[in-house]
């Protein structure tokens, strides 16, 4: 009956800053836009993917470690399929985006590169191998 997973709704601390950031970094572009409560809100779009962001300045983001301390359920991050690691990892380095955990992370069938946006949205970077989604005791999707 499902598809696929059709978008996730975030808060940002900017929606001008977040809609170049993804644009720059992940190339989404800017799919629809409004106004709520006077503040900015809108789609954006890579591929398939898509994220609504909305602009509440004033929240606080606290990472997952922090949720966790505080007894709070959580994002713990968003993840974003790549096809193409040398583009990644060149959109990486022009836009000087900081790679957390020391680097990439090698799981089973797959690799994957964790960063932050400007609000603080943990984003896993995730490249299958040979752009193929499987798992070993599970059936392939």
């Amino acid at each position: 009956m499902i598809k696929q997973l059709d978008h996730l709704n975030l808060s940002v601390r900017d929606f001008r800053e977040s809609v170049d950031w993804y644009g720059r970094v992940f190339g989404f572009k800017l799919v629809e836009e409004g106004m709520q409560d006077g503040l900015p809100w809108g789609v954006i779009r890579a591929g398939e993917a898509m994220l609504c962001i909305y602009e509440h300045p004033g929240l606080e983001l606290p990472d997952r470690f922090e949720v966790r301390r505080r007894g709070l359920h959580g994002l713990n991050h968003l993840g974003l399929r790549i096809t193409d690691e040398a583009a990644w990892l060149a959109s990486a380095e022009r836009e000087s985006v900081e790679i957390l955990y020391d680097g990439v992370i090698h799981w089973p069938h797959s690799k994957a590169w964790y960063v932050k946006d400007p609000t603080g949205w943990e984003i896993e970077v995730a490249l299958w191998d040979n752009d193929r989604i499987e798992f070993d005791t599970m059936e392939e999707a």
